[in-house]
């Protein structure tokens, strides 16, 4: 049986959560405390870490990772109001949508300068069915790209100063704010760069791709980002951070929706570059119960803008469907680059799936619907 959070509807299964004795997550409690933010004097930490790598013209004042999304639309709106020459870098995504290059594009006309690293399509594809297959998510090589591609670019245009949106622990600042040794080392790029325990090494060893293909999602050497001085700084430590009002700044920036809310999900606003998303999400419902819907329908019961019954019956109608298909795209063309049929993929959810929080049938099977869905035992602590 699954433990929730009494105040959202997060269950007890998601990573790092923890729900203490009253029955309230971390999360919420984070939230919580978000009050007693003194956010002037955090906005004044932010522009003395600014001041310091201002580089007066004579090269860019730091680096912002991009997707186009909502999120890296408003990082680079602030900086801009912040008076900075930004440089933007985008690792490409694995399997680019049309609204996804909308956004990219509308991102360069607030008047920036832009780079776009794209991955060999091949090796990629590869290592898109080797994490599936391996680790259970499709977009390993997504979520490893976009540090390490950002993190070269530091290095090889010499600009320290990496400014990412928000931690997704909502601890501290980044190695930017550090007293002391503000260096970014590779321990710290690996602990929260994405690498699920799989290591690029074991990739050329296990799977023959040669170890020059794999250039782009290895770090650069700490001898390497000693000599820049490579740091970085999470914005949402320092600004007031919320995915709903960083959309609407973003849209009035030219930022483009979806007409509709996305498959999975309840918001028409988030995730709209990589047609793979939809499976790197369901593949969350299937090992800890809870997808995108359950992440977005939490974020805003913790502010206060629907109540948990509200977030209870969109998550019991959205989370978690087979993703026969993602911003319109069928599931068969997703896969096609993997050379993965649909069966084979049932297969390979089936066997990352939790049997331990489903429905299953007195054989033990897992009990689907008709759209291929599943139930899980239960909802809420009843």
């Amino acid at each position: 049986m699954l433990k929730y959070c009494v105040r959202c509807v997060m269950p007890h299964t998601k990573p790092d959560l923890h729900i203490d004795n009253e029955g309230v997550c971390n999360a919420c409690r984070s939230i919580e405390k978000r009050k007693d933010i003194d956010w002037g004097q955090r906005k004044t930490e932010l522009l003395d870490v600014l001041a310091k790598h201002r580089r007066n013209g004579s090269n860019w004042d730091c680096i912002v990772p991009v997707s186009g999304g909502k999120d890296s639309t408003y990082q680079v709106i602030r900086m801009l109001q912040l008076g900075l020459n930004p440089l933007c870098v985008t690792s490409h995504t694995c399997d680019l949508s049309d609204i996804g290059r909308t956004n990219i594009e509308n991102l360069k006309r607030l008047g920036v300068d832009h780079v776009e690293f794209s991955p060999n399509p091949l090796v990629r594809a590869k290592l898109n069915r080797i994490g599936l297959t391996e680790v259970g998510d499709i977009s390993w090589p997504e979520h490893v790209g976009i540090f390490t591609i950002p993190v070269r670019a530091a290095v090889q245009f010499t600009v320290p100063l990496l400014v990412w949106g928000e931690n997704s622990q909502n601890e501290y600042g980044g190695p930017a704010a550090a007293a002391d040794n503000n260096v970014l080392t590779r321990r710290w790029l690996e602990e929260f760069g994405g690498l699920l325990g799989m290591r690029v090494s074991d990739l050329s060893e296990t799977y023959g791709i040669e170890p020059r293909h794999l250039l782009p999602y290895q770090y650069p050497s700490d001898e390497e980002l000693q000599r820049v001085g490579v740091t970085g700084l999470f914005l949402g430590h320092y600004l007031p951070w919320d995915g709903l009002s960083n959309a609407l700044i973003a849209q009035a920036n030219g930022f483009v929706t979806y007409d509709q809310p996305v498959e999975g999900s309840m918001v028409n606003y988030e995730n709209l570059d990589n047609c793979q998303t939809g499976i790197h999400d369901y593949f969350k419902f299937l090992k800890f119960g809870f997808s995108r819907t359950t992440d977005i329908a939490c974020l805003h019961v913790r502010r206060d803008r629907i109540t948990r019954q509200d977030a209870l019956e969109v998550v019991k109608a959205r989370d978690g469907k087979f993703p026969w298909s993602y911003l319109g795209k069928p599931l068969e063309d997703i896969l096609a680059p993997l050379d993965m049929s649909v069966d084979e993929f049932i297969k390979v959810c089936d066997r990352f799936t939790n049997k331990k929080i489903f429905k299953r049938d007195s054989s033990g099977n897992l009990i689907k619907d008709k759209h291929g869905n599943l139930e899980k035992l239960n909802y809420d602590n009843v």
